[in-house]
């Protein structure tokens, strides 16, 4: 078990202050530390991770030597298109060209870290298995932050948890410390700062000032996830875009106090959705807008996610999503409709023409043509009552490929970089499942590596 550095250990001056400790928080500190620079990590909450820990899918890239391995031939130009399309052509192009031409590269680092994501899914909105993962099929959030904290304690690389970062310090436009509180307020010198906060999902003021229409959706967001980092930025004059673009994830089963996120993988291995009367009504892979928009056009009642045996083999997290009681069971079809409520005979035809539909790979009815590996008859048979939930900020700081933070004049503030879903810009007005993680690393990376040489010239 990960344990924080004691604050009696906390110096008045590092090379860089990363404040975050998700995905890209923990990955541009070891890169920040194995190119000689001592970083410092600063964590608000109690709980180290972020939203990273919640993370259920993968991580896309495309050229891989996985893909090679499991017979894939993809492209940089078709993750640039499919990622462009699904973020309806709103993507910043300069940050999407570098994310998607970086992601192989990013599958190696890890892979060098002893991080092997070795096995394949799918996402909604791709059309090519690029989602990454392990092949022990655990989820990938909570196996990346593990795997990373690994290395951030054997590097002693000190890691601050329940400290809050109130202000940036500048002069003359140039990041000079921070300011932060614990049990008393404490200045840290330094001359470059690594925004890795992660987004705004649950933070009501943000969401009322730019979505206030999102204000009675649950949240799949861990509780920290209050935009302090863009908060911190906007107050020494970084620009801000994209703020109204607000994922709603499609399957988020919330029916019990705390709301858990159904990953995407469950459809990637074959899962199907359907409405209160069995009936199937969407392609379950289109882009998270459109699934969530077929969700909310049913009227409030949400979906159930139908699947068996063998599609639940395939993903390890609904080991937990049972064991904290969300799945539904039958023996047989009949028996699964009897218990989530919905015709029995309906139900029975509907996952008839869906296996008959994988038979064929040709579903006629909603034109799906990924995650058809595998049919529904492998009993027991499964069910989970999903409806959408706030998921993930597409707005953000704005940056440029470096990762170094932008003013209102798209001019860089000097020393100042950001990374994660902090950033504003990558991913349109849709974010494709499986980026997330992948930007975490890509540009985790690339601000370790910019704060290097802005440190060194």
């Amino acid at each position: 078990m990960f344990e924080a550095t004691d604050l009696k250990q906390l110096k008045n001056h590092y090379d860089v202050v990363i404040i975050g400790s998700g995905g890209a928080g923990l990955t541009s500190a070891i890169q920040a530390y194995e190119l000689g620079l001592s970083p410092v990590i600063l964590e608000k909450m109690d709980k180290i991770g972020g939203n990273t820990t919640r993370a259920s899918s993968g991580m896309n890239a495309a050229e891989t030597f996985v893909q090679l391995n499991h017979k894939i031939v993809d492209s940089f130009e078709d993750f640039y298109n499919e990622t462009f399309i699904g973020g309806g052509k709103m993507n910043n192009q300069e940050l999407l060209k570098f994310f998607t031409e970086h992601g192989a590269l990013a599958i190696d680092w890890l892979a060098q870290h002893d991080i092997k994501l070795d096995d394949l899914t799918i996402t909604g909105g791709m059309k090519t298995m690029r989602t990454h993962r392990p092949s022990s099929l655990a989820p990938i959030g909570g196996y990346l932050v593990t795997e990373l904290l690994k290395y951030i304690a054997k590097y002693q690389i000190p890691l601050f948890d329940n400290i809050k970062v109130t202000d940036l310090l500048t002069d003359k436009g140039q990041i000079t410390g921070v300011k932060a509180l614990t049990d008393q307020e404490i200045m840290i010198t330094t001359d470059a700062v690594v925004l890795a906060t992660g987004g705004f999902g649950a933070g009501k003021d943000l969401l009322a000032e730019y979505r206030s229409d999102l204000l009675n959706l649950r949240t799949t967001n861990q509780p920290g996830a209050t935009g302090d980092g863009l908060k911190l930025a906007k107050k020494i004059g970084a620009k801000l875009v994209d703020m109204d673009q607000v994922q709603v994830h499609p399957t988020v089963q919330q029916d019990t106090p705390h709301a858990f996120l159904i990953g995407e993988a469950v459809r990637g291995e074959g899962a199907i959705l359907v409405n209160n009367d069995g009936k199937r009504f969407v392609n379950e892979l289109d882009t998270r807008k459109n699934v969530t928009k077929a969700i909310d056009d049913l009227g409030g009642t949400g979906a159930y996610l139908i699947f068996d045996r063998d599609i639940r083999s395939r993903v390890k997290a609904i080991e937990f999503y049972d064991h904290v009681g969300l799945v539904k069971t039958g023996q047989n079809v009949e028996e699964l409709a009897q218990e989530i409520g919905v015709d029995s005979q309906i139900l029975q035809q509907t996952v008839y023409d869906w296996n008959a539909a994988v038979e064929t790979q040709k579903d006629s009815k909603f034109n799906r043509t990924t995650g058809m590996e595998r049919n529904i008859s492998d009993g027991p048979f499964y069910a989970i009552h999903i409806a959408p939930a706030v998921h993930y900020t597409m707005g953000g700081v704005a940056i440029n490929h470096k990762t170094q933070v932008l003013n209102e004049d798209n001019q860089v503030i000097k020393g100042l970089f950001a990374a994660g879903e902090v950033a504003g810009g990558l991913h349109g007005n849709n974010r494709i499942g499986g980026n997330s993680i992948a930007e975490t690393v890509v540009f985790g990376r690339q601000a370790g590596q910019q704060v290097y040489k802005y440190l060194k010239d």
